[in-house]
């Protein structure tokens, strides 16, 4: 008993860091909805999620090798050579539309006005909780093929999601009021999210052995992607620390012209 409380404990320390890219899009995708409803659109879409994940864990429990065996195989001239498995597919596709999402949202920030009210009202709420639920799932596969590596008890790995499910409710709003009360660091989120795409695109390509002209896919490791977002954060405090100095240097030499 002991050991299982002891692996509970991993467990949901595990899903709690692989779950920050997950966290990001779910506080990114909510803000899409009008401001009164955002709040129930989080807790919905990760409620039913945590439910769907049980229900995708019970199903790698007992399948998994359905998911692991190649489906079809490319060979483009030599070009593109891979071949692919449903855990494969799922994971691109994945990757593909974060990374579609990260620059619609960006190409919004730099070209297009914001979204404003009326926009946001026409936006279906089921919509984005069914694309909330849909992204959980994506990224949920690390998580429970990592619990799987460390345990074989389905009670303590369901209870492992029910527990980060919840503290994934909590830390959505409290990551969406600081994103709020901080636009700029919704620019910072945003290629984030961005990287977050590249990270699952490479990992999809790494499970299909995909190679391109000669040159095999390597997943970008978890330690990997956690320096870039340091490197992005602390730049992102610099350069406002900088823009700051300089609007004070501009208004004090305007004040004394």
């Amino acid at each position: 008993m002991l050991e299982n409380i002891l692996t509970l404990l991993m467990l949901v320390l595990l899903q709690a860091v692989l779950g920050f890219d997950n966290l990001l899009y779910i506080s990114i995708e909510s803000k899409r909805a009008p401001l009164d409803k955002q709040k129930m659109v989080r807790t919905t879409g990760i409620g039913l999620a945590i439910i769907l994940r049980i229900i995708l864990l019970f199903v790698l429990v007992n399948l998994i090798k359905y998911f692991q065996n190649p489906i079809f195989h490319i060979d483009l001239f030599g070009w593109v050579d891979g071949t692919f498995n449903i855990h494969s597919l799922i994971v691109i596709f994945g990757g593909a539309f974060i990374l579609y999402t990260a620059i619609k949202e960006i190409w919004h920030l730099v070209y297009l006005e914001e979204h404003d009210d009326d926009v946001k009202d026409n936006t279906s709420t089921t919509r984005i909780i069914m694309m909330i639920v849909f992204m959980n799932l994506i990224f949920s596969f690390d998580s429970i093929l990592s619990a799987m590596a460390l345990s074989d008890v389905f009670w303590v790995m369901a209870t492992a999601i029910i527990i980060s499910g919840v503290l994934m409710i909590w830390l959505s709003d409290k990551v969406s009021v600081f994103l709020a009360k901080n636009r700029l660091y919704e620019v910072l989120g945003l290629f984030i999210l961005f990287l977050v795409g590249v990270m699952l695109l490479s990992e999809g390509g790494h499970l299909a052995h995909l190679s391109l002209f000669g040159s095999e896919i390597t997943p970008m490791s978890k330690a990997t992607f956690y320096f870039v977002i340091f490197v992005l954060v602390v730049v992102d405090i610099v350069q406002g620390k900088y823009q700051k100095k300089l609007l004070l240097a501009k208004e004090k030499r305007q004040k004394n012209g």
